[in-house]
């Protein structure tokens, strides 16, 4: 054979694919493209809600999940594009959900504070939505064009409401003592019973609060007992003010002791010190009637005499956040004049419902019926018994739901009226194949969300705090938990 010989070639074969599967068979090169599932219904349907980018985001994310569905296990088909298109219509749904969504709540406490504490009047709710859709006269007097102050559309309902002289509206009950004793006592002291340095919620306390402020914080007094005398042994040449402070959020009991306010009164305009009544909730009328005492209302505040009052408007008394100061005028002008005003103002969405709870209580009777917190507090057992049988009666036919209705223990919550009960009426729950927990867990995920109280292996629902509107989709719920379960 001479060196320039041709070489020889083997004839070309297929071979066998090594991994077991032939690569026809690999369900992965099943699967459809992206645009061909961005092509495919509802996705179509849906551009005008989602931008492309979203769509096509989305798609590509549904296509990982289902890659590495089909590498952890090979049973069954991959999904066509219509079942793709299907799945990613719920995923851009679920992406969408808003976060602060409306729950119903079930655990018989009125003003729970991780649900918002009070809901609003239906008035309120109609104010809030027109004035948050369209213009209103904010800051504009409508009878000689000129501009006036947002204050103008609360501060006429406060004073009839409480007899004082003025008011005025910031967003919160610690803004208003703050710019109250910083407008008042900056850099001077403040007296304070020992026993009245609460700490309210989120972990904020009187004293820290009152450093904020500027003010000096001067105790006087023990835990359990101040009497007048030490208020008037403290005050000094630096004294600004006298201030009570409302222990709303728990009570002393036992061998105890606190100056009055009326004395605090005495003492500060004998000395020419201005009285400051933190008095917490904001009862614009007396609990009394609905057995709890205790509480301070707003007018006998103004009534007994202190310079200023201050409350919240998102507790006892209905509404929205805020913080209301009541008192003096020459007092009220000064707090509005601080430059921390602007940072403490309401909104106009605020301010509009605000005024429409305010409007709702010149006829008490009115406000006992269409402010939802004296209406729940009102509620006599018989009714809320009544409510619950029926709704006891549409359980039962949830298959595997073991539906008992018993009476229970209500709170008013939000900081308020510690200690103090309510009976009520639960419908008790137990879900074969699922724990208390685990139903708890499935009713908060649904939709609505619906918040119960868990307690000795069952789940309770108190119906002093379930709108009778919502009955009907809180039957709903439960039946989707325990379906999504196996239980029904």
């Amino acid at each position: 054979m001479g060196p320039f010989a041709p070489l020889a070639i083997e004839p070309f074969r297929v071979m066998p694919y090594a991994g077991g599967m032939s690569q026809t068979d690999n369900p992965m090169r099943s699967l459809p493209s992206v645009n061909a599932v961005l092509e495919t219904a509802p996705l179509p349907g849906l551009q005008s809600r989602f931008a492309q980018e979203q769509l096509t985001s989305a798609v590509r994310a549904e296509l990982d999940v289902v890659r590495n569905e089909l590498r952890e296990s090979a049973n069954g088909p991959p999904p066509d594009a219509a079942a793709l298109a299907r799945r990613v219509a719920q995923r851009l749904e679920r992406e969408e959900r808003p976060n602060l969504r409306p729950v119903i709540n079930a655990t018989g406490i009125v003003l729970h504070t991780n649900l918002g504490r009070a809901p609003l009047a239906e008035e309120a709710v109609r104010a809030a939505g027109e004035a948050a859709g369209g213009y209103l006269n904010l800051e504009l007097d409508l009878a000689d064009g000129k501009r006036s102050s947002r204050q103008s559309a609360v501060r006429p309902w406060l004073c009839r409401l409480s007899g004082a002289e003025s008011a005025t509206v910031v967003n919160n009950c610690a803004a208003a003592t703050i710019i109250s004793l910083r407008a008042l006592a900056q850099g001077r002291e403040v007296i304070v019973s020992r026993g009245q340095l609460i700490e309210i919620g989120g972990g904020f306390r009187i004293p820290e609060i009152m450093a904020v402020s500027g003010a000096v914080l001067r105790e006087v007094g023990t835990t359990n007992i101040t009497r007048i005398a030490d208020f008037e042994a403290a005050i000094g040449p630096n004294t600004a003010a006298l201030m009570r402070v409302h222990t709303s959020n728990y009570r002393i009991t036992g061998h105890t002791a606190q100056a009055s306010l009326a004395e605090l009164v005495e003492l500060g305009h004998n000395r020419g010190l201005p009285v400051i009544d933190d008095v917490g909730s904001g009862a614009l009328i007396d609990f009394a009637r609905f057995g709890f005492t205790g509480e301070p209302v707003l007018r006998q505040s103004i009534a007994a005499g202190a310079d200023l009052a201050l409350c919240s408007g998102d507790k006892l008394l209905g509404g929205p956040q805020a913080g209301i100061i009541v008192g003096k005028k020459p007092l009220i002008q000064k707090i509005e004049r601080d430059p921390l005003m602007r940072a403490f103002r309401l909104d106009k969405v605020t301010l509009a419902a605000l005024e429409a709870t305010l409007r709702l209580y010149v006829n008490e009777g009115r406000a006992l019926r269409e402010v939802p917190v004296l209406r729940m507090l009102a509620a006599p057992l018989s009714e809320l018994r009544a409510r619950a049988e029926a709704l006891a009666a549409k359980l039962r036919a949830i298959p595997g739901l073991e539906v008992k209705v018993e009476e229970a223990t209500a709170y008013v919550g939000g900081g308020s009226l510690p200690e103090q009960e309510l009976k009520s009426a639960v419908v008790s729950l137990a879900a074969k194949g699922l724990s208390d927990e685990q139903l708890a867990q499935r009713l908060r995920a649904g939709e609505p969300a619906v918040l119960a109280r868990v307690q000795s292996g069952r789940l309770l629902l108190d119906l002093r705090t379930v709108f009778a509107v919502q009955e009907e989709a809180l039957v709903a719920a439960v039946r989707n938990a325990c379906a999504a379960s196996g239980a029904a």
